[in-house]
């Protein structure tokens, strides 16, 4: 019984500290669309996991952890974020790829539930269809600009 008790405690202290922190839900526009959530996981850092197109083709799941860098204090209303992170990628094109990648970008939250974001995310992996496998040549595309736009709650 003192174990039941205590494993309850355990998930319902777990669950509380997930909800305590703050979350972003949202899109990311630019040379692909994919539906955003974010997730801070310490501190200011977060976790982004995106579903959507792979340049309006294919399929992209994607996840990166992020760390915050700076959050200066340009203005006195809303906060401003500098982050930089790893992660990875899976996609379907015509095959399946499997990539590393890498995320920069720059960050406004408004003083109300808003929240613009500017970044790159290039990918760097392999490619593999019926016919063998090759260096994925589209995910350097991610070092195009993309715009995100997210509810933060």
């Amino acid at each position: 019984m003192k174990k039941i008790i205590l494993i309850a405690a355990l998930v319902l202290g777990a669950a509380v500290a997930a909800t305590a922190q703050p979350k972003a839900v949202g899109l990311r526009l630019g040379w692909s669309v994919e539906a955003s959530y974010q997730h801070n996981i310490n501190g200011a850092d977060f976790i982004e996991a995106n579903l959507g197109t792979f340049g309006y083709a294919g399929l992209d799941i994607s996840s990166t952890y992020n760390f915050m860098i700076a959050q200066p204090a340009w203005t006195d209303r809303g906060e401003w974020g500098f982050y930089a992170g790893p992660g990875l990628a899976l996609g379907f094109f015509h095959g399946t790829s499997i990539a590393l990648q890498g995320q920069v970008g720059l960050e406004y939250t408004f003083w109300f539930p808003l929240q613009l974001a500017i970044d790159l995310k290039p990918q760097i992996g392999v490619w593999l269809w019926d016919g063998g496998a090759g260096f994925w040549r589209p995910g350097l595309y991610g070092f195009a600009p993309t715009l995100a736009v997210r509810y933060r709650f």
